[in-house]
């Protein structure tokens, strides 16, 4: 599953950021490393972009960048 996918309010585990050249760099720069915890706080009307919860802080990425990242859902 990619984290475009995954529904509002489930919490997930990294397992590989895709993408290539400076935009997988900007998503590892931003703390979108594999091997950790984000979950969907929000989406915008339109369905993008996705508000999501990552080490202690939110951060907003535009569904075309969430699509390169591998998610595997965690329960609670």
């Amino acid at each position: 599953m990619t984290l475009d996918q995954m529904p509002i309010g489930k919490t997930a585990v990294i397992r590989q950021v895709g993408g290539q050249g400076a935009l997988r760099c900007r998503l590892l720069d931003m703390g979108l490393i594999p091997k950790t915890r984000v979950r969907i706080q929000k989406v915008a009307p339109m369905g993008d972009p996705i508000e999501i919860h990552i080490r202690d802080y939110e951060l907003t990425i535009r569904k075309e960048d969430a699509s390169q990242i591998e998610v595997e859902v965690v329960e609670a």
